[in-house]
């Protein structure tokens, strides 16, 4: 007997071993709902219809906006001009190559060592912000400011050369010292500009339908040759009520009546 109970306590403590090595309490199982990474193919760099040239109009602490024009190449190289507006004539033109970024969502260009402005733009759908020195997206009151645009110029944030007054074209190289320009800025729609002799300013309102109102005009008062023009050019702004866009053409109009002023938006050639 004594061996028979031996016997069938080694074959029950067998039985129990096996089943406990084919059904562990706390098996080891990997989660099948693990978390991949995203597509790293699906950014600006490789997503965007990047190439091509961004214009707009940036901010300026003692001007009135430096207009701006970036070209991007595919081949990594770019090309960048600006003019200071209201100050001088010339245009600042720079050449060089661009890198993006690990993420492939901002660029960064080369050849600005001697120029104090940001040299970082974060690539979005056919528009380029500018961001600040430690490559930051800009914020605050002024953000929407540091946008160059790709494709047909807006109303806003372009420069606008007058080329036509009531049906007479306009030569600005002999006929006014200044060339005549108007800037929509749509940071509390103010509006500004050159008569061809004195700068102004103002406030415009828009609506609906194209609609357009010009007030609390003012100018400075030096005296030049051709004050007529100019004359003429400050009434129209007082008269006109609606407004048409046309690719690089902006006209002011009254009610129906022929164009009262004609523009382009000028760009670097």
């Amino acid at each position: 007997m004594n061996k028979q109970l031996v016997l069938l306590i080694l074959i029950t403590l067998s039985f129990v071993a096996c089943n406990t090595t084919q059904n562990p309490t706390e098996p080891n199982i990997t989660d099948s709902t693990t978390t991949t990474n995203p597509d790293p193919a699906h950014n600006s760099q490789n997503s965007l219809d990047w190439e091509g040239t961004y214009q707009g109009i940036l901010p300026c602490a003692d001007c009135e906006g430096i207009q701006t024009q970036i070209t991007l190449n595919k081949n990594l190289t770019y090309t960048y001009k600006a003019k200071y507006l209201g100050k001088e004539d010339t245009i600042f033109e720079k050449n060089g190559g661009f890198v993006w970024n690990d993420e492939g969502g901002k660029i960064s260009l080369a050849n600005f060592d001697e120029e104090k402005v940001a040299v970082q733009y974060m690539v979005g759908e056919n528009a380029l912000f500018k961001l600040d020195m430690k490559g930051n997206k800009i914020t605050g009151d002024l953000a929407d400011k540091y946008v160059l645009r790709k494709g047909q110029p807006q109303l806003t944030e372009t420069y606008w050369k007058l080329i036509e007054l009531k049906g007479q074209a306009i030569d600005n190289d002999n006929n006014t010292p200044k060339e005549a320009h108007l800037l929509f800025s749509s940071d509390d729609n103010r509006v500004s500009g050159n008569g061809g002799c004195n700068t102004m300013s103002g406030v415009y309102e828009s609506a609906e339908g194209n609609r357009i109102t010009f007030s609390k005009m003012v100018s400075t008062e030096m005296a030049c040759r051709n004050m007529a023009l100019e004359s003429q050019f400050f009434q129209v702004l007082e008269t006109v009520d609606n407004y048409s866009l046309n690719g690089n053409t902006l006209t002011l109009n009254k009610a129906r009546m022929a164009p009262l002023a004609k523009f382009e938006a000028v760009y670097f050639k």
